[in-house]
Order: structure tokens, then C-alpha cells, then sequence
């Protein structure tokens, strides 16, 4: 099995480095990265399969060049905005792809992947990912769903939590500022609900879950939930459906006046000596205080609820994991919890487990069965537990 990693010395592709290196299915891997360099810091990777290139994502020239050099598969770990960019790579190269981004951008693809022989799975990580196949292993466990509703977020153990917002950077400091401005799309009581960004973090639907172990998460809609309904083919008879995000208390709190006053806005600040807008400002500032210590965790936290009825009995089936930063290698929950499903899928798609082609999701062409048993094999445990309603 040949694998070509793009962005493979980020946070998330180290990860995928990682996993791949101990897969004894994976023959060779070639990290592309502007700055393949930083490998050689990673010293809890065996590097005995490695190569690295240096790789611009923007030079789609290049990167179709270097997919057509007989991979099996290429995992794509850049920016969401260089999704497009590398599917289009793909399809002219002839090789299948494994992302981690929402698909809205590629799904007119379908049909050039169809004609190409390939199969290309975005949204393949933790949320999307992982919740998604969830998604599609409750609706074989229900005869008939009514509620489904799925809570991710990325969080810092309580002992870290050593700043007024709660919080520490497992992932991108611009990518964590833009997710609170994403209008959410819902369904409560049969009735599609709008949400839009700027509504975020002051509307009726932020409520709190208890998370085993933790306690009390705050619970904010952030994702498009009716999207996913429709894909699974249950819009007409969902009552209800959301997509959240989970914080400790006091998140929406915090942002809801910030985001009012301007501070996540795109412009430039006038009267400044330079151009920079609110949101650079916030970054440059927040980042550095947002850093997790050598010795802290990070945690990767998923609640899946799903209420229907099995066998002619009311049942609620919860699906939930907990992932913690591996102090051993300095590998995050966040960059295990996105980049270990997109790995299982690469292999599926090379073993042929995963046999559709064209633009795929794991809601629906994911083996739930085997994905499960993968992430279990990765220390990944999904918790189980079946209610009985009266």
C-alpha cells in the first residue's frame, strides 16, 4: 500500500505519520509539506517508510504530478479552502482521496470521480467523521428513528483549564475563531430551524449535556444537522435533529458580546498605521495564551443520542467516546480523533472493504462493523448504552 500524505507535518498529518508507520499493510509513504523538513523533529515516528517532498497546494499542476506516481490512496490534510484544488488533482490523476473537510465544495464531482474508477471520501475525521458513521450504525440498530442529535467538541482537561475562556489551541487558532461565525441549520418539532452565524451563541437551542467523568459541557448548534437528515433519507420523518459543538461553561458567554462589538470581523480596522482586521488582532493575541503545556491534555469528546424505535419498543441509543492526548509521542485527541478515521478509510478503500466509487460520505458507505473495530484497535473505545422509554 502506497500513501501519499498531504500537509503530512501538520498536526493532524503527524498523526496520520504516525498510525501509517505501524500499518504493516503500508509499504511506502510520502509526506508532501511546504516544510517536509520538520520531520526529522518527530522522533516517535519509525521513519524507516517515509520520504518527504517539498509541496505547494496551491500549484495544482504540481500536486496532480505527484498523485500520478502510482498511489494507492492520498490523505489530504490541508486547509479547507484547498479541498477543491486536490479533488480536482485526483480525479486527473486517477487516485483515491481521504479528507477531513466538509464536502459541500466537491460534491458536483461525483460523476468525474465515477468516470475516473475512484472513490473520494471527504468529511472523514472526528466531527465530520466519526459521529457521521455513528449516523449510519443507529439507523441499522432502529427500525424507525425520530431524534438525532450529535455533540464533538475539543476541550482542555479540567487541569488546564487555567484561563478565563477555558480553553486551549489543539488544532488552528483561525480555524477555532471562523467556526464561531457558522450559522447552523436544525429541526425541532418537525419544523426546520435557522440559525444564523451571528446568532451563534445567543439563541434557545445552546442547553448543557453531563459527560461521564466530566460533568457539565455546554452544548452550542453549529453545523448544518438537516443536511445530513436529508442525506440519510430521514428528513420527512425526523422530529428532530441537531449538530453541536461542546465547550466547558461560560463559552457563548464569553463571544456573544465580542461578536457583537466586531472582534471576529473580516475588515480592516480603520484608523490603524497598518491594515489588519479584528479577527488577525484576536488571533495574534489569543494564540500564544492558548497553548497546551508539554505535561497538559487535550480532550476529544463525542456524544451521539439518537431516539427511536426497535422491535416496537421506544428505545434512546447513546453512542459517546472520550480520547486523550498521548503524552508519549505529544500526539493531541483532536489530531488522533481526526486523523486515525481517515486512515482506517485510506486502508478500506486499498482493501477494497469500501467499494463505491465517485464522491462518497460516511454516512452512508461506510462498513460501520469494521471502522469500529479499526478505532478500537487505535485505542479508540466507543461506550454503548441503550435506554428503554416508557
Amino acid at each position: 500500500m502506497k500513501v501519499l500524505v498531504l500537509g503530512g507535518c501538520g498536526i493532524q498529518g503527524r498523526a496520520a505519520l504516525f498510525d501509517l508507520s505501524r500499518n504493516a499493510r503500508v509499504d511506502h509513504i510520502t509526506c508532501a509539506d511546504l516544510q517536509p523538513e520538520r520531520v526529522d523533529a518527530f522522533d516517535f515516528i519509525d521513519k524507516a517508510k517515509i520520504q518527504t517532498v517539498a509541496m505547494d497546494a496551491n500549484d495544482s499542476n504540481a500536486l496532480a504530478s505527484k498523485m500520478g506516481e502510482a498511489f494507492d490512496v492520498v490523505l489530504d490534510f490541508l486547509p479547507p479552502q484547498c479541498i477543491r484544488t486536490v479533488a480536482e488533482a485526483a480525479i486527473k490523476s486517477g487516485v483515491n482521496l481521504v479528507n477531513t473537510n466538509y464536502a459541500h465544495d466537491i460534491l458536483d464531482l461525483d460523476h468525474a470521480a465515477k468516470e475516473k474508477g475512484i472513490a473520494i471520501i471527504p468529511e472523514c475525521g472526528l466531527d465530520p467523521g466519526i459521529d457521521l458513521v455513528l449516523y449510519k450504525y443507529s439507523l441499522g440498530f432502529f427500525d424507525e428513528v425520530s431524534k438525532l442529535n450529535s455533540y464533538c467538541g475539543g476541550i482542555p482537561e479540567k487541569a488546564a483549564c487555567d484561563n478565563p475562556l477555558n480553553y486551549k489551541i489543539s488544532w488552528n487558532i483561525d480555524a477555532v475563531l471562523r467556526s464561531q461565525m457558522r450559522a447552523a441549520t436544525l429541526i425541532a418539532d418537525s419544523e426546520p430551524v435557522q440559525i444564523p452565524a451571528k446568532d451563534q451563541h445567543e439563541n434557545a437551542y445552546i442547553h448543557s449535556i453531563e459527560f461521564p467523568g466530566l460533568g457539565t459541557l455546554e452544548a452550542i448548534p453549529n453545523g448544518d444537522a438537516a443536511h445530513y437528515a436529508k442525506l440519510l433519507k430521514i428528513e420527512d420523518t425526523l422530529c428532530e435533529t441537531g449538530r453541536y459543538t461542546l465547550r466547558w461553561p461560560g463559552w457563548c458567554a464569553f463571544w456573544n458580546p465580542l461578536k457583537k462589538l466586531g472582534f471576529l470581523g473580516d475588515a480592516p480596522v480603520k484608523g490603524l498605521s497598518c491594515e489588519v482586521s479584528p479577527i488577525e488582532l484576536v488571533a495574534k493575541l489569543l494564540e500564544p495564551q492558548l497553548q497546551y503545556k508539554d505535561r497538559e491534555k487535550d480532550l476529544a469528546v463525542m456524544v451521539n443520542t439518537v431516539e427511536g424505535v426497535r422491535k416496537g419498543k421506544k428505545q434512546i441509543l447513546t453512542c459517546s467516546l472520550l480520547i486523550e492526548r498521548d503524552l508519549m509521542t505529544g500526539l493531541m485527541a483532536m489530531s488522533m480523533g481526526v486523523a486515525y478515521p481517515a486512515c482506517i478509510a485510506a486502508e478500506m478503500i486499498v482493501t477494497g472493504a469500501i467499494t463505491p466509487k465517485g464522491i462518497l460520505s460516511p454516512a452512508t458507505d461506510m462498513p460501520c462493523d469494521v471502522f469500529m473495530d479499526q478505532l478500537k484497535k487505535r485505542g479508540i473505545h466507543l461506550n454503548e448504552t441503550i435506554e428503554q422509554i416508557k
